[in-house]
C-alpha cells in the first residue's frame, strides 16, 4: 500500500489514521493469502537450498526473496520515502531522480525490521498456516505418506515467499508509522515530552502517546474486518423478506451471505492477537525510541525555543 506524502499534511492525525486503517485491510488480506499455503518451514531455514549456496548466498529462501525484491524496489526509489524501511542492507542507489518530500520526521536510524522478521517467522507463520498444514497432512496420509513426511511442506516455496514479502512490508510500514504519530504529538505539545526526553523516562513517554480507548476500538474494528474477509460470500441477491434463504442460511440481503458450510479462511483470533500482542506493542516501542532521540543534536537554545513555542 502506497501513501502520498507530498499532498496535504502527512502529520495530521486524520491522515495518519486513514493510512493505518488502510494498512489493516492490506495486512488482513495478505495474511489470508498466506494462510492458504502450508507452513513450508524449509524456506525460513538458512542454508536449506543448495542452489542459493551455489551462488554464494547463505541466508534463507525468504531472506533471498527479500533481498531480490528490495533490490528492485530500491532502484525504483521506494526507500527514499520516509515511511518505507527495507529488511535488507547494502541496497543499490535509485536509478530514478529523487522525489522532493517535505521535511516530516526528525533524523533517526530506528528500524524494527529485524524484530518483525524474527517474530513473523517464529510465531505468525506457524499459527496462520496451521489449518493448511493439517489439511496437507491429511491428504498425504491418504496417499500412504506418514510420519514427519506428512507435515508442513507443500512445495509452494515461490508463492509462499512472495506473499511473505508483502505481509512483512505491510507490517513494517504499520509499525514504523508510529514515528509519524510521535512527531505529530510532539509538535502539538513539546513541553509535555521534553522533560521525559532530557531525563529519559520510557513509561511516561508511552503514557503520553497511549490512548486505551483508541486501541480498544481498533481491535473491535479489526476483529469485525477479519471475520468478514475470512468468509466466502455469495453476492447473489437475496429476495427473501426475513433475510434467511430456503436452506436456513442467514443473509445480508444485497450485500451477500456467507456460503453454507464454508469455513473461515483464517483464524480470526490469530489476526487480532497479532495486533494486540505484537504490532501495537512494537509500534509503541518505535514511538518511544523515536521520542527519546527527538532532541539529539539540538542546543539548549533550540530546546528552549521548542518549549516556548509549546506554551505560546
Amino acid at each position: 500500500m502506497q501513501s502520498n506524502l507530498t499532498v496535504g499534511d502527512p502529520l495530521s492525525l486524520e491522515h495518519i489514521r486513514s493510512v493505518l486503517i488502510r494498512l489493516e485491510d492490506t495486512i488482513i488480506f495478505d495474511l489470508i493469502e498466506r494462510a492458504q499455503f502450508a507452513h513450508n518451514p524449509r524456506i525460513y531455514q538458512r542454508g536449506a537450498f543448495q542452489g542459493l549456496k551455489d551462488i554464494g548466498f547463505e541466508g534463507s529462501w525468504l531472506e533471498w526473496f527479500l533481498k531480490e525484491t528490495e533490490t528492485f524496489h530500491a532502484k525504483a526509489r521506494r526507500y527514499t520515502s520516509p515511511d518505507e524501511y527495507p529488511f535488507t542492507s547494502g541496497l543499490p542507489d535509485p536509478v530514478l531522480p529523487p522525489l522532493q518530500f517535505p521535511k516530516i520526521l526528525y533524523p533517526n536510524k530506528i528500524n524494527a525490521n529485524p524484530s518483525i522478521l524474527s517474530f513473523y517467522v517464529r510465531y505468525i507463520i506457524p499459527r496462520i498456516t496451521r489449518r493448511a498444514t493439517l489439511g496437507l497432512a491429511a491428504s498425504k496420509r491418504i496417499k500412504g505418506i506418514v510420519g514427519d513426511e506428512e507435515y508442513e511442506d507443500d512445495g509452494n516455496y515461490g508463492s509462499a515467499a512472495t506473499i511473505d514479502v508483502e505481509v512483512l512490508q505491510a507490517i513494517s510500514k504499520r509499525v514504523h508509522y508510529g514515528k509519524f504519530v510521535s512527531e505529530s504529538k510532539f509538535l502539538e505539545n513539546p513541553s509535555a515530552f521534553i522533560p521525559h526526553i532530557l531525563k529519559p523516562n520510557r513509561q511516561r513517554l508511552e503514557d503520553l502517546i497511549t490512548k486505551p480507548e483508541v486501541e480498544r476500538k481498533l481491535l473491535i474494528r479489526l476483529r469485525a474486518k477479519a471475520a468478514t474477509y475470512a468468509q466466502d460470500l455469495d453476492l447473489a441477491p437475496d429476495n427473501s423478506s426475513n433475510g434467511v434463504n430456503g436452506n436456513g442460511v442467514k443473509s445480508n440481503g444485497a450485500n451477500g451471505r456467507v456460503v453454507n458450510g464454508s469455513s473461515p479462511k483464517i483464524e480470526v483470533d490469530g489476526v487480532v492477537d497479532l495486533y494486540e500482542s505484537y504490532i501495537i506493542p512494537l509500534t509503541k516501542e518505535v514511538e518511544v525510541d523515536y521520542l527519546l532521540h527527538r532532541l539529539d543534536g539540538l542546543s539548549e537554545e533550540d530546546v528552549q525555543r521548542l518549549e516556548t513555542k509549546s506554551g505560546a
